[in-house]
């Protein structure tokens, strides 16, 4: 659905700029290369097992404590990106996330680990919020969905330079000194200086301000009367869906090596290539979301879908083709949703609290479902095993999760922010 008459603001038929493509690239390579060095963790866990001889349930609750503090952190951030401005934050965010997943190397222990784990996350994770902001506030209305879904394809695409990186470095110099990688990121931070510019919305709406927002009256605000119904709404389908998505992609490497019997390699490029041709599943979703559906619509199906490509790559192929296979196939619906759910949630929130709203409703569900979806997996593999396990604690969380975003508002596509406000001010 496309947006007419006064819900299309003047700029909503412009042409892409070169501001905007500027912007989007600064964007799509900081939030790749924070994925890939938060996506070493879960190709190191097999070995750093067997290091520090502790057992599942124990690293699964070391990504829980790790998720649960970055959480937490991740909301603050998310609100200095609405007080301080996009650009600064994304330029802080790039340098310490990259030093917190560096200190993974110099852990002793499960603890040493919990720590630099929670910071990287604290950190690594404020780039969703900032970058999200950016380009949703910099594309032009007609393609913002594109231009958002096209920005997810960074994630799959650091966890896939992440599987190149991971299997040469672990099987030469072991898990620690691949962490020590993420230090080649820190000098991205003058490309940000050099070639980002805070958007013209966050000026406008900083300029407007009496005094900056304090983070309780942010969420006071989204708790309050019009945000309430789509503030929960949007985190607890979140927090189901990353359930689903903690619970099975940060253990698959593990489920591969353990039930499968696969090498640790073959498991890391197994996952890493999956991770690659989800990429089409981004590209789609983000067409169907622009161009053919609601973006809420496109997202119930996607998910439902991943759901069922999931379960089939657990019971029915054999021999790791078959399964890289299904995994890919699998992975185009349950990890391209994230394309247009992204732009979706972006939108519920004006720019006076977008990054929070991203962050509360994004970056704090995700991190409380990664959070919940190891540890309730992990704990799950030792009473009922890995096929049993995954099928319960991935599947129903993520059917419900699609479920839930039927309550939701659909909005057309082709809106300025400013009217998708209006909008959802008057359902």
């Amino acid at each position: 659905m496309r947006a007419t008459g006064s819900d299309a603001a003047p700029g909503a038929g412009a042409g892409v700029g070169r501001r905007t493509l500027t912007s989007f690239a600064v964007c799509f390579f900081a939030y790749a290369f924070s994925q890939l060095d938060l996506a070493l963790f879960a190709y190191a866990v097999p070995v750093i097992r067997k290091d520090f001889d502790i057992g599942l349930q124990t690293i699964g609750l070391v990504v829980s404590i790790a998720y649960l503090l970055g959480g937490i952190g991740q909301v603050w951030m998310g609100h200095l990106t609405d007080r301080l401005g996009r650009k600064r934050i994304l330029m802080l965010a790039t340098v310490l996330s990259s030093i917190f997943v560096a200190a993974h190397a110099a852990a002793v222990n499960a603890l040493g680990l919990a720590l630099a784990r929670a910071g990287a996350i604290a950190t690594g994770g404020a780039i969703y919020p900032a970058t999200g902001a950016i380009v949703t506030e910099e594309a032009p209305a007609r393609l913002r969905g594109i231009f958002a879904g096209l920005l997810q394809i960074a994630y799959p695409f650091g966890w896939f330079l992440a599987s190149l990186v991971a299997a040469p470095i672990l099987v030469t110099w072991g898990w620690r000194a691949m962490f020590l990688v993420a230090l080649i990121s820190i000098p991205y931070v003058f490309v940000i200086k050099r070639f980002m510019r805070e958007t013209e919305r966050f000026e406008r709406a900083d300029a407007a301000r009496t005094a900056k927002p304090k983070l309780l009256d942010s969420l006071r605000i989204m708790l309050g009367p019009g945000f309430r119904r789509r503030t929960l709404t949007l985190f607890a389908a979140q927090f189901l869906f990353v359930i689903a998505y903690g619970g099975s992609t940060f253990l698959l490497p593990t489920y591969f090596v353990e039930h499968r019997g696969l090498p640790v390699d073959m498991s890391a490029y197994l996952v890493g290539v999956g991770n690659a041709v989800s990429i089409l599943g981004y590209l789609l979703a983000a067409y169907v979301g622009e161009f053919v559906l609601t973006r809420r619509t496109t997202v119930v199906i996607f998910t439902l879908l991943g759901a069922i490509g999931f379960l089939a790559m657990l019971w029915l192929p054999e021999g790791f083709y078959p399964t890289m296979a299904v995994f890919a196939v699998m992975s185009i619906f349950f990890y391209g949703t994230a394309a247009v759910k992204f732009a979706y949630v972006a939108e519920m929130f004006p720019t006076e609290f977008r990054a929070t709203g991203l962050a509360v409703c994004g970056s704090l569900a995700v991190n409380l479902g990664i959070a919940a979806g190891p540890l309730l997996v992990s704990t799950a593999v030792e009473a009922i095993g890995w096929q049993m396990a995954l099928s319960l604690a991935v599947g129903i969380p993520l059917f419900a999760a699609g479920f839930l975003y039927l309550f939701l508002k659909p909005i057309p596509s082709g809106l300025e922010v400013e009217a998708v406000q209006d909008r959802l001010n008057a359902a």
